[in-house]
């Protein structure tokens, strides 16, 4: 099958909304699976590869559908009925699956997400559906880290934010170094967490308890 050439990405300058590169169908989407499996060296028509290409196209729009979430409107509904609470709202351990925009393979570990509430609250399942929403996109682990520790600051205005991710990353466990049970931490500190030495010792004492990260 031959494919119709992509748009030239648009200009950083230009207003063009159109100039984005077109998205291919299911189909063109279905038979470039099947060029991938010729070049790896099987029949694309074989029984159990028959229906390979469907099955990654509908497992790739379950990885990847994070580009169809919006983080800000995640976080858009918050409470202001508190009594009061300014102290540090933390969910630890949320799982994380994402995918390494250099290799698209698996990024497997947890974030630690935390804020001080400046008067207002959000429900803890939006930052879950946050970490969710940035981690199934192609990522690299510092800039996931950096979009969701920003949407929460932005959206929240809180007085501190702080996000940690621990993760191993396939593209250096099963393929390249080689080098399994390794893992990636990388962290974001907003507002007070930046500042105040003591705030961010009690969320590091809080998230960081010595347990494995997951294999990827």
């Amino acid at each position: 099958m031959t494919f119709p050439p992509a748009r030239p990405l648009a200009d950083p300058a230009s207003t063009d909304r159109d100039a984005a590169p077109r998205r291919p169908s299911r189909a063109e989407a279905e038979e470039a699976v099947r060029t991938l499996l010729l070049w790896a060296g099987d029949d694309p028509g074989r029984e159990g590869l028959a229906d390979t290409p469907a099955r990654v196209a509908r497992a790739y729009e379950e990885f990847f559908s994070g580009y169809k979430e919006d983080p800000v409107a995640l976080l858009a509904r918050s409470f202001e009925e508190t009594d009061g609470y300014d102290e540090m709202v933390v969910l630890r351990d949320i799982r994380l699956e994402s995918h390494c925009e250099h290799h698209m393979v698996p990024i497997i570990g947890r974030a630690h997400v935390a804020y001080l509430p400046a008067g207002r609250v959000v429900g803890i399942s939006k930052l879950a559906r946050v970490v969710e929403a940035y981690a199934r996109r192609l990522q690299i682990q510092e800039k996931l880290t950096a979009q969701i520790a920003n949407s929460i600051d932005s959206v929240l205005r809180p007085r501190g934010v702080a996000v940690i991710i621990e993760a191993s990353h396939q593209c250096m466990t099963t393929r390249g170094v080689h080098k399994p049970g390794v893992a990636m931490i990388t962290s974001r500190m907003l507002g007070e967490f930046r500042t105040d030495p003591a705030m961010r010792r009690e969320f590091l004492a809080l998230t960081q308890n010595g347990r494995p990260v997951p294999e990827a």
